[in-house]
């Protein structure tokens, strides 16, 4: 049975946000497993990056560049992954994804909303889009969807963050239903805090990007044992992957408690660090 088959070893990988952070370790990873990864980021030099390291391992890439945000761009890179591989590919990562908080609803600007939810809610839509039928017909492969411990947390003041992740999630299940009757395997990885860059290529207020710095430090796990979980998820066929006790805790508490888990979020709101208008302006991946 196909079902049987580690999805993780030697697959044709196209991952979007290779250029940093969980993108470029599923890419490294997968690489060693004897994968052909199609690196793609918004920034060609940084998809370049990660392909002169999986290289110089021994390792096959290609870097291209690919704008989630467009439905052209991410149609091209389906094709331009297809004529390298000489044939579709198994595994596609939808990762790239940008970080905004800080600011209340209502405060935050619409500028700031429209570039979250294009790039993390969109760009996941467009990579199942494009990319669902094409495993569908060759009846075989896999879906990881980089969502967020944010998609069920709903943590205060991370409005267009929250709300873009938990779209990832809901995109997610839905295909997963549509795929059961199907080989292929569908992923949510819903991770809390990883060592990326998100936060300093983010959007986020100064006073959240310092508490934010802090949990990074004391929490953040390694983007490659994150990466390792949900490679090990896909292959168990496991829907969900929580790769740290927090975010399992997350989930539990607000499925046991969900009226409780709102109010403790808002008292700690409450006493977190006073907000300031500085903001950093930039855009990364996961």
């Amino acid at each position: 049975m196909f079902r049987s088959k580690r999805l993780s070893k030697g697959a044709r990988a196209v991952i979007t946000g290779a250029g940093s952070g969980i993108g470029q370790a599923f890419a490294i990873e997968l690489a060693a497993r004897g994968g052909a990864v199609v690196c793609s980021d918004i920034d060609q030099a940084q998809a370049e990056v990660t392909v002169a390291r999986i290289e110089s391992e021994g390792g096959h890439a290609l870097a291209t560049v690919c704008d989630v945000t467009k439905l052209g761009d991410v149609e091209k890179l389906a094709q331009t992954a297809e004529d390298w591989f000489g044939g579709p590919a198994d595994l596609v990562i939808n990762n790239a994804g940008v970080g905004a908080g800080g600011h209340a609803i209502g405060e935050m600007t619409m500028a700031d909303w429209q570039w979250v939810l294009d790039i993390n809610m969109w760009g996941v839509i467009h990579g199942c889009h494009v990319f669902a039928p094409r495993l569908r017909e060759a009846g075989r492969g896999g879906i990881i969807n980089v969502a967020s411990t944010a998609s069920f947390a709903a943590a205060p003041r991370m409005g267009a963050y929250n709300a873009s992740k938990a779209a990832v999630l809901a995109v997610t299940e839905t295909l997963a239903a549509e795929l059961a009757d199907t080989p292929i395997r569908v992923t949510a990885l819903c991770p809390t805090f990883v060592q990326t860059n998100i936060m300093k290529a983010g959007r986020i207020s100064a006073s959240s990007s310092k508490i934010a710095d802090n949990l990074m430090r004391w929490t953040g796990v390694p983007a490659e044992s994150v990466v390792r979980s949900a490679l090990a998820g896909l292959d168990r066929g496991h829907l969900y992957v929580l790769p740290q006790f927090d975010a399992r805790l997350v989930w539990r508490l607000k499925r046991l408690l969900p009226a409780g888990y709102t109010k403790g979020a808002g008292f700690i709101n409450r006493f977190a660090a006073n907000d300031t208008p500085d903001r950093a302006h930039a855009s990364g991946a996961e």
